[in-house]
């Protein structure tokens, strides 16, 4: 049995949403969202918040969470996540980023992740992609892939280009990453590269630094939080959501007993 733990970065002062990983949604914290439908999943040994402000460790502790204390000087999610697996000093198999904006993600879709990782297991990274529409918008990211799934460049534009082959879609990045210890050590180590700098695509490095990632096609709607709009949007979902009524009860005992 391989032993996998979940880490979840998460900061506080995002450049395009104040504060948002502790903005509510149905009197929830969002990073608390994030952080009860990861433990939701079934291939998880653990879950950890890894944050750079004592609002969120204080406030995923008061729900009876994991959390933390990391650098507030890491340029991304990925820098974030290893100096917390570094920090833990035990050996797992797999390390899944489960990114801390995207509260409406599923935990059978973390599963399906993992799967696909095992059964791939020579694949340094691999992070699922969707199907979505094809409209510009600079906050998605997309995936360009080839033969077996391979990832060949993330962009925040509208790639590929249909120039010969007409393709009403296109594929975006969904926000959970599976690594090998070696390759998110890698990563760590390594300098912000040039493709990463010009993007703003943090896997962009992973790329250049030479590391393999596959990008299965998932199903599903979920999405992350970038802006207001975003945010508006998760607020009108979460009251329909099944996901959330499964560990809606739970959660509630926090708030009574806080």
């Amino acid at each position: 049995m391989k032993k996998i733990i979940g880490l979840i970065p998460s900061r506080l002062k995002s450049m395009r949403l104040t504060n948002k990983a502790l903005l509510p949604l149905q009197c929830v914290p969002l990073i608390m969202h994030v952080y009860c439908r990861a433990k939701l999943s079934k291939k998880l040994d653990d879950v950890i918040v890894c944050c750079d402000d004592k609002k969120i460790f204080k406030t995923v502790n008061k729900y009876g969470g994991k959390a933390i204390m990391t650098s507030k000087q890491h340029n991304n999610g990925t820098e974030r996540i290893a100096e917390a697996y570094k920090f833990l000093k035990k050996h797992y198999d797999l390390i899944v980023d489960i990114q801390g904006d995207e509260p409406l993600i599923s935990p059978n879709q973390i599963d399906q992740v993992i799967n696909y990782h095992i059964k791939n297991y020579n694949t340094d990274i691999v992070v699922p992609s969707l199907k979505i529409n094809k409209n510009y918008n600079e906050n998605i990211v997309k995936i360009v892939k080839g033969k077996n799934e391979k990832v060949l460049y993330f962009t925040r534009a509208c790639a590929p280009h249909s120039f010969i082959k007409k393709k009403n879609y296109l594929h975006k990045h969904l926000s959970i990453i599976s690594f090998k210890p070696t390759a998110l050590l890698k990563y760590s180590k390594s300098k912000k590269t040039l493709l990463e700098k010009i993007e703003g695509v943090e896997l962009l490095r992973a790329l250049e630094i030479g590391l393999k990632i596959k990008s299965p096609l998932l199903k599903g709607d979920s999405f992350s939080i970038d802006v207001k709009k975003d945010y508006l949007k998760a607020k009108i979902k979460i009251k329909k959501d099944k996901i959330f009524n499964l560990y809606k009860q739970k959660i509630k005992q926090y708030w009574e007993k806080n």
